[in-house]
């Protein structure tokens, strides 16, 4: 009779290695006893302190404005909403949605400018990565689009929210506005960075019509450059149809498969 051969599973860290590498989820963590091990309790909770300070460390505006009026055009106006404070901001989540007053902190400085696209950089709930990816983000915007529209000065808001961009486009009279705005921070992702469009901007816009950009945080999120091409698109949707939102789709991936007739279909 032959020997018993002692089956030995593999190491679990280097099976969950490999898999780590396409993913920022938390998997394959370990056992200690009935816990985690201790390393991963302690990435954990930096993990958590890095979203907690995300959404309270406040946005450095002078140091933003001079960043920004160095990419242009114009000066950025600096626009408050009416959240008195980050603890009245997060917990009156309608105050972020609405300047501050119609003669308040920089709106009234706001003036019709003919222009096309109206950017705001607005701080949401992580100033940080407005902070580390605002600038950037427009300079790639006005890259793409510089050549077919004319942008309005950038506007900094704020204790915002997306739908202030309403507010501030309707005052700049522009057709889209691109709102850039510090995404709700995760255990995985503290400085992401979404863009909103919304077509014809005025107060009383829904959620529903408007189109979102996600995740943009280079060099794990989308690039800065992808994320301008799909603004592109999308901009240039809206001016056919329109109207953004629901009815208004991102076709800059868009893959055509044959049906089994030999027509095309559109799968984007």
């Amino acid at each position: 009779m032959s020997a018993a051969v002692a089956w030995e599973p593999e190491d679990p860290r280097d099976f969950w290695s490999e898999l780590r590498r396409s993913t920022q989820a938390r998997i394959g963590l370990g056992r200690a006893g009935d816990a985690l091990p201790t390393r991963q309790v302690l990435v954990f909770r930096a993990a958590h302190a890095a979203a907690r300070d995300a959404v309270h460390t406040p946005l450095a505006v002078p140091e933003l404005t001079a960043r920004a009026a160095a990419i242009g055009p114009g000066d950025p106006v600096w626009v408050r909403s009416r959240a008195l404070d980050r603890s009245e901001y997060l917990r009156r989540p309608d105050l972020g949605r609405l300047p501050e007053t119609e003669s308040g902190q920089g709106f009234s400085e706001l003036r019709a400018t003919g222009a096309d696209i109206g950017v705001v950089l607005a701080d949401g709930l992580s100033p940080r990565a407005l902070h580390d990816h605002g600038v950037a983000m427009l300079a790639a915007l006005k890259d793409e689009l510089g050549q077919q529209y004319r942008f309005a000065p950038p506007v900094i808001a704020t204790q915002a929210r997306v739908a202030i961009g309403d507010h501030i486009g309707h005052a700049l009279g522009v057709s889209t506005v691109l709102v850039l705005i510090g995404e709700r921070p995760g255990l995985s992702v503290a400085d992401s960075l979404g863009i909103y469009l919304t077509h014809l901007p005025r107060p009383g816009r829904a959620d529903s019509e408007r189109n979102c950009i996600s995740n943009i945080h280079p060099p794990d999120g989308l690039g800065y450059a992808a994320a301008a091409k799909i603004a592109a698109g999308l901009v240039a949707g809206a001016r056919r149809l329109g109207r953004s939102g629901v009815d208004l789709k991102d076709t800059t991936d868009r893959t055509e498969l044959p049906s089994s007739t030999g027509r095309v279909l559109d799968v984007g």
